[in-house]
């Protein structure tokens, strides 16, 4: 199950996120001789996500970024797609094909060798941070857009997890990511700022079918409850409250996440509970990928490369654990 975590900034969404990752890889079980089942990314411009699973500033700082790499990732990927007419062809949004190269949560690849690191028994991959040589030259979509490439190619079955932490806010709406997810956790305080983010997001995500399930956070008493109930409706799902758990591991002294209050560890079981009776529709998944492809080939990307890129369409192929040729 692909898994992402979205929310207004300072809501606690990557905190929330880390909870959630390293829940997966206490209870999630690896395969015989395998890594855990789990991968995790951090897709956002702030990058936190290592620090919060438990990095030093030394290892955080030393993760290879997936943004430095899209190359290589391209290139990979890209196999021997004979719709694909070179790497630099390759855009954020272009879709496999047969011929294409693709990964699976625990299998062995170079781009898992060469751009993936394990943090506390997880193995993570950062988009890398928004540099100041990248000021009022790049976009950060253009980082992200390795994720998105490896969402795409991506196939995983039941018991497998892949947990980004995506950029605060709508941003993601930048690009097709936002539908390149099982299941989409919104992060909310009982704030009108939060629950504004809250409605600004669902309502572009509902469009596309998107599901968001709401959890709130930094919920002190039965008022936050209340008031989240009041402003979300059915889409609140769970709530986190106020943690002395995660205030140590914020002064620097962590705990096993066995330690979690109960709970709040009942909280994360009952989003693991949600994930994994999400049935899996591929056929819309590879629809959604072809769509947001043609609407930036039209937009910007067929005047970058200098081709039509409608071309890198393959219109009988489905992704999935067999991808299918109709």
């Amino acid at each position: 199950m692909k898994i992402c975590f979205v929310g207004k900034g300072g809501s606690g969404k990557t905190t929330l996120a880390a909870l959630f990752i390293r829940h997966l890889a206490a209870t999630a079980a690896p395969p015989e001789g395998g890594p855990p089942p789990l991968l995790a990314l951090d897709a956002d411009i702030n990058q936190h996500l290592a620090a919060a699973l438990g990095a030093t500033d030394a290892e955080a700082t030393g993760l290879p970024a997936l943004g430095d790499h899209l190359g290589e990732i391209k290139d990979y990927l890209r196999g021997d797609n004979p719709r694909i007419t070179s790497t630099a062809a390759m855009v954020k949004t272009t879709p496999p094909g047969r011929g294409s190269r693709l990964l699976s949560v625990t299998g062995i690849n170079p781009i898992y060798d060469m751009l993936f690191r394990e943090v506390s028994d997880v193995r993570l991959a950062v988009t890398g941070p928004f540099a100041s040589e990248d000021l009022g030259v790049a976009c950060y979509h253009s980082k992200v857009g390795a994720v998105e490439l490896i969402l795409n190619h991506l196939v995983d079955g039941p018991g497998e997890y892949v947990v980004v932490d995506m950029t605060a806010g709508a941003d993601s709406f930048a690009s097709g990511l936002f539908t390149r997810f099982d299941a989409t956790f919104l992060v909310c305080e009982p704030t009108l700022r939060s629950v504004g983010v809250y409605r600004q997001y669902v309502g572009h995500a509902r469009d596309f079918g998107v599901r968001v399930h709401v959890v709130g956070n930094k919920v002190d008493d039965d008022t936050d409850v209340e008031f989240l109930r009041a402003h979300v409706g059915a889409d609140l799902l769970t709530w986190i409250g106020r943690s002395g758990y995660v205030k140590a591991a914020e002064r620097g002294a962590p705990q096993p996440i066995a330690a979690l209050e109960p709970a709040n560890r009942a909280a994360l079981e009952l989003m693991r509970d949600t994930v994994d009776t999400v049935d899996k529709d591929w056929a819309t998944y590879t629809r959604q990928a072809v769509e947001f492809h043609l609407r930036n080939a039209t937009a910007w990307a067929n005047d970058r490369v200098g081709e039509d890129l409608a071309g890198q369409v393959d219109p009988d192929f489905v992704l999935g654990p067999e991808p299918l040729v109709r």
